[in-house]
């Protein structure tokens, strides 16, 4: 999970317009020059807390969202994959992006990247993976991101301090303003309200209105603590789950990489209940490149085109045995294979990043253990599309 924009250099998108957290504790973000901007992650907790909404849907569509420009541009999502997943996540009822979705795409069959061992040797590939998630409130360790969903809220006012330009307008009733989101002020907050204010704060609500087919997913970055019924965040991005649109090229999301933070989450009802996911799992590293191949549309790295871009796709290898590991870690470990993970963010090299939901804490020492039996040279670089710099 993103932490707060680190170097404000190398990054400053493109003014045109997208919508970003950060493994571990800070993330470079949305800014960058290779180290760390917004979402600067580095390995801590982050914690989260908050609101009453529900902590494991997953990004709906359709709500109140309105004009101004939400999804825009950028193309359609991505290029080269094999197929949809048969079974497309749901949260509240929505479904989390069509089926041939690239966070949805079978990528067990693609070929591999030229360039793929080049990215690894540049990736600190002898670490272990690290389970960037935990328990909500019950230990108060508030460890992941938690989300929430719902219908039926009030527009209410948003400012964006840092990043309005590249945040998506959805104007408010009565020429009130162009940022108005339909997100309760009681939704949770990565981190609880007590988290430092330059941290994540990852604000995720699905609004379940259309659903199944079209809900909308609003997310805020560096959310904090509303006051009265208005809402302050660094940026804000709306996702329509029912459409595959990307972001303009060149703006940013509350993930670096300009990409939607839910889709990419490891959630409990997954994991520990189904004990399957289909969808692809988002990851941090400390040091990327000021590029990024689609579905990303922003970067906040270095002008090293041996570091991995944002968006980079791997997938554990089909040698890799996974007989010996179970219940939500073979689930896990299931979907890196078939699905992949996706760079999605600066922070701590090889975290990945969950749903802060507290069933996790029977299971998660057993999760981290295994996690860390798994190594970046267990993953090979697939070909999803080109590298782009359009509109950094």
């Amino acid at each position: 999970m993103h932490t707060k924009l680190g170097t404000l250099a190398g990054l400053v998108c493109s003014l045109a317009w997208l919508s970003g957290g950060c493994g571990g504790t800070d993330d470079l973000r949305h800014r960058g020059t290779g180290g760390s901007g917004p979402g600067v992650g580095s390995g801590g907790r982050t914690t989260s807390t908050g609101g009453t909404s529900a902590t494991g849907g997953t990004p709906g569509t359709g709500g109140t969202t309105s004009a101004g420009g939400t999804t825009g541009s950028g193309g359609t999502a991505g290029a080269g994959a094999t197929g949809g997943s048969a079974q497309v996540g749901t949260i509240g009822g929505c479904q989390i992006f069509p089926a041939d979705n690239p966070w949805n795409q079978d990528i067990s069959s693609l070929p591999l990247n030229s360039k793929g061992s080049t990215y690894l040797a540049n990736m600190n590939s002898t670490k272990g993976l690290h389970p960037d998630w935990g328990d909500y409130a019950a230990q108060g360790d508030y460890y992941g991101i938690p989300f929430s969903s719902g219908t039926g809220a009030a527009l209410i006012p948003v400012t964006f301090t840092d990043y309005p330009e590249e945040s998506d307008k959805n104007p408010c009733p009565s020429g009130g303003g162009m940022y108005c989101y339909p997100i309760p002020t009681t939704a949770q907050i990565e981190g609880g309200p007590s988290a430092p204010t330059d941290s994540d704060r990852h604000v995720l609500y699905i609004d379940t209105a259309g659903a199944p087919g079209n809900c909308t997913l609003y997310e805020l970055y560096e959310a904090q603590n509303p006051k009265g019924s208005t809402w302050s965040a660094a940026n804000g991005a709306i996702f329509h789950l029912g459409t595959n649109a990307l972001r303009p090229d060149g703006w940013t999301s509350s993930d670096a990489a300009g990409l939607p933070v839910l889709p990419g989450l490891v959630r409990f009802d997954e994991a520990v209940n189904k004990k399957v996911i289909t969808h692809a799992i988002r990851f941090t590293m400390d040091n990327t490149q000021q590029a990024y191949i689609h579905p990303a549309t922003h970067a906040a790295g270095s002008s090293n085109s041996s570091l991995p871009p944002m968006g980079l796709r791997l997938r554990l290898k089909a040698s890799f045995d996974t007989s010996n590991f179970s219940g939500p870690s073979l689930a896990i470990l299931t979907a890196m294979k078939k699905y992949g993970i996706i760079l999605a963010d600066n922070g701590s090299d090889w975290y990945i990043s969950g749903e802060s939901n507290d069933g996790w804490v029977p299971y998660m020492d057993q999760i981290s253990t295994d996690m860390g039996k798994i190594h970046g040279s267990d993953f090979e670089v697939v070909d999803t599309g080109a590298v782009s710099t359009a509109g950094l």
